[in-house]
């Protein structure tokens, strides 16, 4: 089942604090720790999101998301389409009501997160990314049925990822700019639309890999675009091969620029998390890293937030070991 579309609206304060309160049993309030690399770079401070139970920050949103079903449409069963983090946190949600979950999942994911996504109890219908993404634009997929739960399109799942800008405003109050990883827009929207309302001018910032930035694309132009030179890379949770319309009508009041990094620069970043914080992250979630050592967003403090951990070992070990240090 398919629920009618909302129409695009603002996040207000009520649905962002009520989220915080809904979810609070079910998510970690992740720490916010200093990344001293000392006075010739930027003062970062990680928001370290992939530290959740499903080692992602989709977890916030899929449990609003779900809790905010009415009980006829958690009865039908819920699906979602995913490369693996927003459907671990559905699956994770889903055992949680005791409802079953079936996950739409791009055949390239780790196997990590299929492993996972399985072990959450999630039924899953392997398929290529370009079948996901017009699926996602579809929510609808043969053969699938229950209720449907966008995996950034949605309301709810986008107020459960506002939680986290709370937690940045309380913890280190003097940021002046954060920045996150966009895949479909649903993590920048939520945050940004918190630290907007709390911190009216502070800088929001999304990151991208050079492979896949249709939102840097976007707002250059100032209208949603197609990503037309997309490549698949291992920064698998990131980078759309477009941004869709009614995304960048979510997230342009409340998104400041986006910064495009190389994948070898993501490596980059992904070293130096493992090597001076001891922190393993994906490659999404090293993207907004990547981007504050640019020097783009400026000096800080500066938050970027990890925004998951999902990568098969070897895979991690390899991207690490054959990346170029700082």
């Amino acid at each position: 089942m398919v629920k009618a579309l909302e129409a695009v609206r603002p996040l207000t304060m009520t649905e962002m604090q009520e989220a915080r309160e809904r979810i609070a049993g079910s998510i970690v309030r992740t720490p916010l720790v200093r990344l001293d690399l000392g006075s010739q770079f930027p003062d970062i401070r990680l928001k370290l999101e992939n530290l959740q139970a499903t080692n992602s920050y989709k977890l916030r949103g899929a449990v609003n998301a779900v809790a905010m079903l009415s009980e006829a449409e958690r009865q039908l069963g819920v699906w979602t389409i995913s490369a693996g983090n927003a459907g671990q946190g559905i699956a994770f949600a889903a055992r949680k009501a005791g409802v079953p979950c079936t996950v739409v999942a791009i055949e390239t994911a780790p196997a990590a997160k299929l492993e996972r996504m399985r072990a959450l109890g999630a039924k899953l219908v392997t398929v290529s990314y370009e079948a996901a993404w017009r699926a996602l634009g579809d929510r609808a997929y043969p053969g699938v049925s229950g209720t449907f739960v966008h995996p950034f399109d949605d309301q709810n799942f986008i107020a459960g990822h506002s939680t986290m800008g709370f937690e940045i405003l309380e913890d280190a109050p003097d940021t002046v700019a954060v920045i996150a990883a966009i895949g479909g827009g649903g993590l920048i929207t939520g945050v940004g639309s918190a630290l907007k309302a709390l911190k009216p001018g502070i800088q929001v910032w999304g990151a991208e890999p050079e492979t896949a930035a249709p939102a840097a694309l976007s707002l250059s132009t100032g209208s949603a675009q197609v990503f037309k030179d997309w490549k698949a890379s291992f920064v698998d949770g990131a980078g759309g091969q477009s941004l869709f319309p009614r995304m960048w009508e979510r997230l342009k009041p409340v998104v400041d620029g986006c910064v495009v990094v190389s994948l070898g620069d993501t490596q980059r970043a992904m070293r130096l998390l493992a090597d001076k914080a001891r922190i393993v992250a994906e490659g999404a979630g090293s993207l907004s890293l990547a981007a504050a050592l640019t020097g783009k967003v400026g000096r800080g403090p500066i938050v970027a937030v990890v925004s998951g951990g999902n990568i098969d070992l070897q895979k991690f070990c390899d991207l690490i070991a054959s990346a170029a240090a700082y």
